[in-house]
């Protein structure tokens, strides 16, 4: 597996091949990876062996079933079993976000970095991004964080302009935007839209700076029927901008990212097979909610198979208008260990989160989630706002209109709430807080 070539436009045509080319290709890489990771990594050895399988059983994606899943608590507690490379070939570190647990370091080789490299090409290619573009990054590159580093290596692998800003200077943002003539940015939506809000204040009309199009990470700005949330259409409307929602983790080393029909972010099939599960870990038809768990292919550092992402979501097989026929991964609902009940009704964060970004006047928010019975979380939820005519209870019943769930409201102002949820050591904003026991 070491030395493998990756190429962007041998990867956009495998994407626009018929379905069985794209299977048969796929299988070849899950076959050879599957070898891989029995041969090099403790502790699939260990997970093939108490399976009672071995790699010559897992010929297609389909016979992945015969494996138990991987979880997060597994890299946790049996992290340097998944080395399949010695420390000394590693080249990079990676910290996962720790949003649901700790952070779990990931490992890479300078091959994974390659492929990381080729990831974000071909997702930025497939939105439409070339080489005379020039991109703002605004997200870490510092901090042992993926995301920063991974768009970079994608965009200057495509020849584009690369400005690192960061997240966390505006001001150094606002100077970015104004000087150098990004045409595109990348970067968190709710940030983003703060940023257009502080160009505006400044006497500037983001819409007319020249940014064609942008894309937006760790925030959902699409709804399941594929139109813009309210937090997309506001981040569409300040910067008269194309919007593309992408959706990945560290876990995975890889994206799905819209293409410019926005009808899903678009699976890799030579680096990524994606299952989608019910709660008894059984395969759901495409187009119903499940568990995303995904393999990563060609993975040399640290090698996972079969990870539970933790992340509820659909698997869109129909081919695109765009003219791929790979797989598409429709908005997350929500993650699994977020799920709310409340007095029989089971809701996500995002659904409350996607009614807050309409109301007029709200500075932020979050969620904090606590025990009340068996059946019913007490969900409170908490709002920045500066105007005072804006109250706990026409938040509450806007919320209640919506998703027939009627949460405790709190108004703060709107440095309360950012005090809460930014924090230095997260790559971005924290609006789930869960005090369940």
């Amino acid at each position: 597996m070491p030395g493998r070539e990756f190429c962007a436009v041998k990867g956009a045509e495998l994407a626009r091949s018929d379905a069985e080319t794209i299977a048969r290709r796929q299988d070849e890489l899950l076959r050879r990876h599957v070898e891989y990771a029995y041969t090099r990594s403790a502790f699939y050895r260990r997970t093939f062996d108490g399976a009672g399988v071995t790699p010559a059983d897992i010929r297609t994606s389909a016979d992945l079933v015969r494996l138990p899943f991987t979880a997060k608590r597994d890299l946790e507690e049996c992290h340097a079993d998944f080395l399949a490379l010695g420390e000394g070939a590693m080249v990079d570190l990676c910290l996962t976000s720790g949003t649901t647990g700790k952070a779990v370091a990931m490992l890479q080789s300078a091959q994974d970095l390659k492929r990381l490299a080729y990831n974000e090409e071909i997702s930025f290619r497939g939105a439409g991004f070339t080489a005379d573009d020039r991109v703002l990054v605004v997200a870490a590159v510092d901090r042992c964080f993926m995301a920063g580093l991974a768009y970079f290596l994608g965009l200057t692998a495509l020849g584009a302009t690369v400005l690192r800003g960061g997240s966390s200077n505006i001001p150094l943002l606002m100077e970015l935007v104004k000087n150098c003539a990004p045409s595109g940015i990348v970067g968190v939506p709710s940030l983003l839209l703060a940023l257009g809000e502080r160009l505006q204040q400044g006497g500037l009309d983001p819409a007319r700076l020249g940014v064609r199009k942008i894309v937006c990470i760790g925030e959902p700005v699409r709804r399941q029927d594929f139109s813009l949330s309210a937090l997309g259409e506001r981040v569409a409307a300040i910067w008269g901008a194309q919007i593309f929602g992408t959706y990945a983790s560290t876990e995975m080393a890889t994206s799905f990212t819209d293409c410019p029909a926005g009808l899903g972010g678009h699976l890799h099939p030579d680096l990524m097979v994606v299952e989608v599960v019910d709660e008894e870990g059984r395969a759901v038809p495409p187009g119903e909610f499940g568990e995303v768990v995904a393999t990563p292919l060609g993975v040399t550092g640290m090698p996972l198979l079969r990870f539970r992402t933790g992340d509820i979501a659909k698997l869109h097989t129909e081919p695109c208008v765009c003219g791929r026929n790979t797989h598409r991964l429709g908005p997350v609902l929500g993650r699994k260990a977020q799920m709310l009940k409340y007095r029989g009704t089971t809701v996500y964060p995002p659904a409350i989160f996607s009614v807050l970004q309409e109301i007029e006047g709200i500075r932020g928010y979050y969620i904090e989630a606590h025990s009340e019975f068996e059946l019913s979380d007490r969900i409170r939820v908490v709002v920045g706002a500066q105007d005072s005519t804006l109250s706990a209870a026409y938040v509450a019943d806007r919320i209640s209109a919506t998703i027939r769930v009627k949460p405790e409201v709190v108004v703060a102002s709107p440095e309360e709430v950012q005090k809460k949820t930014v924090q230095d050591v997260k790559q971005k904003p924290v609006t789930f807080f869960d005090y369940r026991v």
